[in-house]
């Protein structure tokens, strides 16, 4: 049997499956300063025939990961955004400079999709883009995610400590201010794209969530939201199946 390794390497962790070409075997997640947890994970899988990687972290981190993935024996490939792929087109303004884990995301919605949607990624950097419903990646944007968003204001703000803090409507203490603020923001970036979507398109688009924060912030959004699991990965998938499809 032909198993797939796909690995999303972030800036805070590296989340990984093994996939059997129809459904994951296993799936795991480990923050990038955990080389040892990933080898002892690693070393008891069969050995996968290909092995994809999205990394948007710094050279260093690729380098230890090379390392690591150098057990199997097999070289690694990893992805860049191209300006068309698996029936995504990239409308980039330099298509190679979108962020790998963006465009495996944006493969992934228009896999499940085949229609205009919103794709969010939240992570240490939350992520909205947007895809017509001919599969074109119209653009999108980047804001500090949740955990980044309050650790940015207690570190600039003196008066401001970072605390656990739980969402309020209408918070009477400073912790939930800050959170309930951040999860307030990262809501209202995400339905003001849905509104500029809607005009494009015509019609009101659904909203594909994955990422650390995706529950916090599904709870609060006031349309649909569709949370998907590890939507890089399954971005890779499909992007191995095409090209274990192209001529040799």
């Amino acid at each position: 049997m032909a198993y797939l390794m796909a690995v999303d390497s972030g800036n805070t962790h590296i989340k990984w499956g093994l996939h059997d070409g129809c459904c994951w075997l296993t799936q795991g997640k480990a923050a990038q300063d955990s080389s040892m947890l990933l080898r002892q994970e690693w070393q008891d899988l069969p050995k996968p025939l290909c092995v994809m990687v999205s990394n948007v972290a710094n050279t260093k981190t690729k380098t230890a990961l090379s390392k690591l993935l150098s057990y199997w024996e097999v070289q690694p490939k990893w992805i860049a955004a191209l300006a068309y792929q698996c029936g995504v087109r990239n409308y980039y303004a330099e298509p190679s400079l979108l962020g790998s884990d963006r465009w495996a995301a944006l493969i992934a919605a228009w896999g499940l999709q085949r229609k205009g949607c919103l794709v969010v990624d939240v992570g240490t950097a939350m992520t909205v883009d947007t895809l017509s419903d001919t599969g074109e990646f119209l653009g999108g944007i980047i804001v500090p995610g949740l955990d980044l968003m309050k650790k940015t204001l207690a570190t600039n703000a003196t008066s401001l400590q970072l605390q656990e803090g739980e969402f309020n409507d209408y918070p009477d203490n400073t912790a939930d201010a800050m959170h309930s603020g951040a999860i307030q923001a990262l809501v209202g970036a995400i339905e003001r794209m849905t509104v500029l979507l809607t005009v494009t398109l015509g019609h009101v688009p659904k909203c594909i969530i994955s990422g650390g924060g995706s529950q916090q912030l599904q709870s609060q959004l006031s349309m649909a939201a569709k949370v998907v699991d590890n939507l890089v990965l399954e971005g890779l998938v499909l992007i191995a199946e095409e090209n274990s499809r192209a001529p040799v």
